[in-house]
This record gives C-alpha cells, structure tokens and sequence, in this order.
C-alpha cells in the first residue's frame, strides 16, 4: 500500500527538495509551509509518517509532535532541524520522535530513516491486527486462520455440524485435526454432550477393545466391571485419531457399533444401544490403504461421509504469523515472561521455515523463543540453529502422490530465483550452472523470464 507523509518545513526550497525525493519513492505526500496547518491536516485525515522542521513561528515542530502521539500513536515523526542540539534530540526522543535528522541533510539519510519508520508503522499495524484477530477467537473454537481455503474447510465443518454425520479428516501429523473435530462438536445439535477423544495407535489390539468396548465384571480374572469410551460417549462424539492403526479385527467390531448404533462389551451377553457421532482422522492416505487391503472399504465408507483436508502449515504461509502470535500470548504467562511480540527477523524466518511438523512444531518454538527470551522480543537468535541455518527442507505429497523430480527441481528453481531477486545469470551460479541452462529449464518449465 501507498504510505501517506506529511511534510512540514517553512523553508520552500528544503520543503519543496523533500516533497521531490520522496515522491520518487512512491510515496503519497502532503506538504505544508504552515505548523498550523499542518494541525489542521492532522485533524483531517491520517498520516503514517510526519517529517517536520523543528523552528517554525507560531507552531513548532514539538507541538506537531506532541498533538500527533496524542491523537494518532500509530503515526512516527521524524524531526528535521537545522539547530541541532543534544538537549534538543534527547527532548524530540522523550516525546516519542522516531528519529532526529540534522540539516543539511543527505537525501540517502532521509530515504533510510522514513523506510526504517514505515516499517516500524507496518508492524505495529500488523501486531494490532494479530491482536484483534486473536481476540476475537476468544470463545469460540481455536481453529485459528486466516488462510482462504481453511476458513473454507471451517465453513464447511460448520455447514456439517449441526446434520449429526460422521467426517474423516485428513491431514498431516500437528496440522491440528482434533481442533477441527471440536469444531465439528461445538457447532453441532448436541454440544453439552461428552467429547471423548482416543489414539487408536497407542495401544495395542487387545487394550484399544478395552478402551473402547469396555468390559463387564468377572469378563475375567479381576475385573470389575468397566465402561469403554463409545458408551461413554452416548449422547456426544467420539473422536478416532489415527483410525488406520486400528487391527482390521477391530475396524470389524467398530463397523458393527456404527451400523446397528448398539456394542457388546467383553464379558456381555445384553447388547448396549448408543447414540454416538464418531469422527475419525488419519495422516495415511485413506484410499491407499483401502487400494491394498489395509483398511475395510465398507468401515471407510461409513466414516467418511464428510471429508475434510487440512493442508500443511507449509501451504498455508499467512497463517504463521497469527498462530505464531497466538502461541506466544498464552507461553509467556505462563512462563511469567514480559515478551509480546517477535522481531521482524525473527518473523521472516518462521514464514520461510517448511515446518515439517507443522502447528505443533511451531508451538514448540516460539515456547523455547520465549523460554530464552529476556525482554519483551523474541528474536532470531532465541530461534532453533536449524531454523536460523533453514537446513531443514521438507518433502511433501502433493495432492495425495509422491512428487516427480521435475516437479521438484522446478519448485527449487523458484526458490533460487526468488534468493537471487529475480537475477537469472546470479540464479545461475548459485545454482551451479550457466544462464543459457537456466533459461532452457525455465523455458520447459513455461516460466521464462526477462
């Protein structure tokens, strides 16, 4: 976006050279003669940046300042004076001046010094509407994202909630399936009921049916009698994670629960009616695994009437900085810690990261950013040596498949183009190889360039 200056300097020639420079570098301006006017303007309509004299008659460039952190905190000043002094830096400064430039000035001092406020402007924008994002997901379930097609997946989550079918979720280990199954349950007819949840790939065979079915007393030597989590969950959602872990002699038993909505636990001979919604989830390829008998077609079919894909985090890059957010405001209490932001290197290197685990992944970092963090700011340098290095790469399925080396190569092409600005004979050597190469890849890939 266009950023909007205003300029305030009752010297026409030093107003009218600034006006010139800046204008070149794509900027909006507004320029005024008059520290009255220039009020005025700020009353009228907002400014990201004010670039003032400090002597001017009537209305000094401190009552500028003063009036614009007053009504427009967000707006940086940079005070330009030809009588500098220590004593009148350090006053500018303590009124919250982003920078003090002296006259004369050099044009490429200036050019530095207004990037360096807008930036600041930007981020602490970007920050507020972090903030504002985050608050208000404040009761509601914590699928936190502003990607188009996740708030696509959340919508339909929202349309299938209330109907009471099953859904299978897809996806990635740390991507956050079980978020979008309490999605599912909270907007669904029945939210006060229970929402158990189990990993059926952390027990064996014969456990998972305990857990599940339960069993009744004297089922054998010792037992007392005990509920599984489908009878528990009568009324409510039982949510399957990793589901294809499950032996086929279970998905069997699951099968028969789901079709005539009534178990028999161990040691039972009087079947249990439940009235149960199961949602499932798996980060195997569903298809694959019913392609090579590894999981029953039926039991497949009846659990995914619905069917939601959550993408890698790695697909989904503008979310990083609101879950990155996020995750800081909950580590730092916690950890009774002053950080409230991260840097903006720090920042860049998290939407650059593949993030091979995805949101958990993420999670655990910005803990530890926090953890070594000292002041309010989690920095580059409190970010993991892999990450800083970016030696980690991941390699994904894409759209269910393996992808092919070309696909491969041309992805990495990009990538050094993008290191190299564009720069294609710069590309080249990084790359290894001469222009002429380059440019025949890119013309297979259908992607040439000036």
């Amino acid at each position: 976006m266009t950023s909007r200056l205003l300029l305030v300097d009752d010297e026409k020639i030093a107003l009218r050279n600034l006006e010139h420079v800046l204008k070149k570098e794509g900027h909006a301006i507004t320029a005024t003669q008059s520290g009255g006017h220039a009020l005025e303007l700020l009353d009228s309509q907002p400014f990201d940046l004010v670039l003032t004299d400090m002597k001017m008659e009537r209305v000094d460039g401190m009552q500028l300042l003063r009036r614009c952190k007053a009504q427009c905190p967000d707006t940086e000043v940079i005070m330009i004076t030809g009588y500098a002094t220590l004593e009148s830096a350090i006053e500018a400064m303590k009124e919250g001046a982003f920078h003090y430039i002296a006259k004369p000035f050099r044009l490429d001092e200036v050019r530095q010094t207004v990037a360096e406020a807008l930036e600041k402007v930007r981020l602490k924008r970007e920050n507020r509407a972090l903030r504002e994002q985050l608050d208000a997901y404040e009761g509601r379930s914590r699928v936190i994202t502003r990607d188009g097609g996740m708030q696509k997946l959340l919508d339909m989550a929202r349309q299938v909630a209330p109907t009471g079918c099953n859904v299978l979720i897809t996806g990635e280990s740390g991507t956050g399936k079980e978020l979008f199954a309490r999605c599912l349950h909270e907007h669904g007819g029945r939210p006060d009921g229970p929402f158990l949840a189990i990993n059926c790939g952390a027990f064996n065979e014969e456990l998972l049916a305990n857990e599940l079915f339960g069993h009744e007393k004297g089922a054998f030597t010792g037992a007392v009698g005990k509920s599984g989590l489908i009878a528990a969950a009568d009324g409510g959602t039982l949510f399957l994670d990793e589901v294809t872990e499950m032996s086929l002699a279970m998905q069997v038993k699951l099968l028969r629960v789901i079709q005539e909505k009534e178990l028999l636990p161990l040691g039972g001979t009087r079947p249990l009616k439940v009235d149960v919604r199961f949602i499932a989830a798996s980060n195997r390829n569903m298809k694959e695994w019913v392609a090579e008998g590894r999981f029953r077609q039926d039991l497949y079919f009846r659990l995914n009437v619905v069917n939601l894909h959550i993408p890698p985090l790695s697909q989904r890059r503008e979310d990083i900085p609101l879950l990155a957010q996020y995750f800081l405001d909950r580590a730092a209490p916690l950890m009774g810690k002053p950080v409230r932001t991260l840097s903006d290197e720090a920042l860049s290197l998290l939407k650059a990261y593949d993030f091979p685990g995805n949101v958990r992944e993420l999670e655990n970092i910005i803990e530890r950013g926090v953890a070594l963090c000292q002041g309010d700011q989690v920095e580059a340098a409190h970010l993991p040596d892999d990450l800083r290095d970016l030696t980690i790469r991941a390699f994904r399925r894409r759209d269910g498949r393996v992808m092919p080396l070309e696909e491969l190569e041309r992805d990495y092409i990009q990538w050094v183009l993008e290191e190299a600005h564009g720069n294609q004979t710069q590309a080249a050597q990084m790359l290894g190889i001469d222009r002429v190469s380059l440019w025949r890849k890119l013309k297979k890939f259908g992607e040439e360039r000036e």
